[in-house]
């Protein structure tokens, strides 16, 4: 989706406008309706992980020193403009530090994962059957790791990325996203390889079961000051974090004070995980203009990949 399409899609929610900031009293700006104004950029970048590092396993939030000095370990052993002498690892290094934006401190919780249930901050095992269905795509790509364009993954073809949500996680960079608000929808632009979420808000049924989208159908509703959205009907090629077709994701918006959106998220597939699991990120308001994620650029990396598998095969002989 080009950015005009993108921008002329957003207007036509037609944001409501509300006073900039906090209230003098200290509440948060509404709407022109009353509720709670979730508008403006935000980001999610941290160097606090989705799961809980075994050496913090008896931890579940770091002092203000302790969060500091992790923050400046991550920074280090995560930057990019170190180079190897072996070309190998420094082709996994990809680009120079100026491109990624994995976040300089810790959430401003200072908890030691976003995952906050289980309270051991990790995500429950796979089912057997959720096993069994990851072993089964893996053998798949080794056998078919590149006949055609539909062998590579969904990040690959430019579709969308595990991370992009529901639920919404940080990656290495383009962290970014834009909301607006009208009195019956809520849309999210997601800068990673431009996804959007056009959320209604309100009573209304979820799509019928037979329809099944990337980011799956969400509903949401408030409750209190709260924007609580329901997401199901994703496709079985998604599979987040090994999830299935049947996943259902819960999550919770709430503006907590001028710069911060509390965002919360429950992850539930009895079919898939041994139970549910839960996280929260405080997502931070962050400077614009969001920019164009030209994730394709003319896909010259598909057919470089395609045309390499062909070569391999060749040289492989009958």
């Amino acid at each position: 989706m080009i950015r005009g399409a993108v921008l002329t899609l957003m207007a036509s929610v037609a944001p409501m406008s509300a006073a900039a900031g906090q209230d003098a009293d200290g509440s948060i700006p509404r709407t022109a309706d009353g509720r709670p104004d979730l508008q403006g950029i935000r980001t999610n970048s941290t160097v606090t992980p989705l799961e809980r590092p075994a050496d913090l396993a008896d931890r579940e939030f770091l002092t203000v020193e302790e969060a500091a000095e992790y923050a400046r370990r991550a920074r280090e052993r995560t930057h990019a403009d170190r180079r190897s002498a072996d070309p190998e690892a420094d082709l996994r290094t990809g680009y120079n530090d100026f491109w990624w934006d994995r976040g300089t401190a810790t959430v401003t919780t200072r908890r030691t994962s976003l995952i906050v249930d289980p309270p051991d901050g990790r995500i429950p095992p796979l089912t057997p059957a959720a096993r069994e269905r990851a072993a089964e795509r893996a053998e798949a790509r080794r056998l078919r790791p590149a006949d055609g364009p539909e062998d590579r993954s969904l990040a690959d073809r430019c579709i969308t990325r595990g991370n992009n949500g529901p639920p919404m996680l940080p990656a290495g960079y383009n962290n970014n996203y834009q909301i607006v608000q009208s009195r019956d929808h809520v849309v999210i632009l997601i800068e990673m390889i431009h996804d959007v979420r056009i959320i209604p808000v309100g009573e209304g049924p979820h799509l019928h079961d037979r329809v099944r989208q990337w980011l799956g159908d969400s509903r949401g509703q408030w409750e209190g000051d709260t924007l609580v959205v329901e997401t199901r009907n994703f496709t079985d090629r998604t599979h987040f974090r090994g999830a299935g077709g049947n996943l259902r994701v819960l999550e919770r918006f709430t503006r907590t004070d001028a710069h911060t959106l509390l965002y919360e998220f429950t992850v539930d597939d009895p079919e898939s995980f041994t139970s549910t699991w839960s996280g929260e990120i405080p997502m931070m308001r962050a400077e614009g203009p969001l920019y164009e994620y030209a994730c394709h650029e003319g896909n010259y990396s598909m057919a470089n990949i395609l045309a390499a598998a062909r070569a391999a095969e060749e040289a492989s002989g009958p």
